[in-house]
C-alpha cells in the first residue's frame, strides 16, 4: 500500500505485509532501483499480544493477517513506540497482572474509536529500534489526533510509553501517489 506523506519527512511511503522477506527486501531493492531515496524503514511482525490471550479467534486472526488498507480509510498514521525503562517508571519491572491492568485500560481508550479507526500494532523487538510499530487507518486525521491525544493520557501511555517519529499520510494507489508527488 502506498501514501503521500504530509509534511516534510518524506514525499511517499510504503507499506508492505507479507510472510516472505525475501519478496519484502526485493521490494525495497526494487524502490532503490526505481530512483528513489530511502529516508527511513521499519521492520516489524504481525503478533497478538500477550495480553490478547484467551480472546476469540475471530478477533486474532485480523491481528495476524490483516487486510490493509480497510476499504474506506483515506489517511494513515504510523509511529514506533516502546515501553519505559528508566527510574521514571519501568514497564517490564510491573508484575504482569499490573501490566494486565494497565493494557485492558488503555484498550478501552482506543475501543472508544472503533469504526473510526482500524489499528494495526506489530511486533519489532530484536528487529528494530523500537518495540513496536503502530498504524492507524482513518477516513477523517482528525480521529488520529483525538485518538493518539486521548492515549496520552492513559496511564500505560503516560507513564510507560515512548514515541518515535510520526508519519501521516493520504492512501492511494502507487500511479496517483507517485502522479501527486512528482508535481511538487
Amino acid at each position: 500500500m502506498t501514501f503521500a506523506v504530509l509534511g516534510h519527512k518524506a514525499e511517499l511511503g510504503a507499506m508492505a505485509l507479507g510472510p516472505d522477506l525475501w519478496r519484502l527486501q526485493r521490494l525495497q531493492a526494487d524502490l532503490v532501483a526505481a530512483g528513489l531515496h530511502l529516508t527511513t524503514s521499519y521492520l516489524s511482525l504481525t503478533e497478538v499480544s500477550e495480553y490478547a490471550k484467551g480472546m476469540p479467534a475471530e478477533r486474532l486472526e485480523p491481528r495476524l493477517h490483516p487486510q490493509l488498507p480497510p476499504p474506506d480509510a483515506r489517511v494513515m498514521c504510523f509511529y514506533p513506540m516502546s515501553k519505559r525503562r528508566d527510574t521514571t517508571g519501568n514497564w517490564y519491572t510491573l508484575p504482569y497482572d499490573e501490566r494486565y491492568r494497565l493494557m485492558e485500560g488503555h484498550g478501552r481508550v482506543g475501543r472508544n474509536y472503533r469504526g473510526r479507526i482500524v489499528q494495526l500494532i506489530t511486533g519489532s523487538t530484536g528487529l528494530d529500534d523500537w518495540e513496536w510499530g503502530v498504524t492507524l487507518f482513518a477516513q477523517d486525521p482528525a480521529a488520529i489526533k483525538a485518538c493518539v491525544h486521548e492515549m496520552r493520557f492513559d496511564e500505560a501511555s503516560a507513564i510507560y510509553a515512548e514515541f518515535g517519529p510520526f508519519y501521516i499520510g493520504l492512501l492511494a494507489e502507487v500511479e496517483d501517489v507517485l502522479a501527486r508527488v512528482s508535481r511538487a
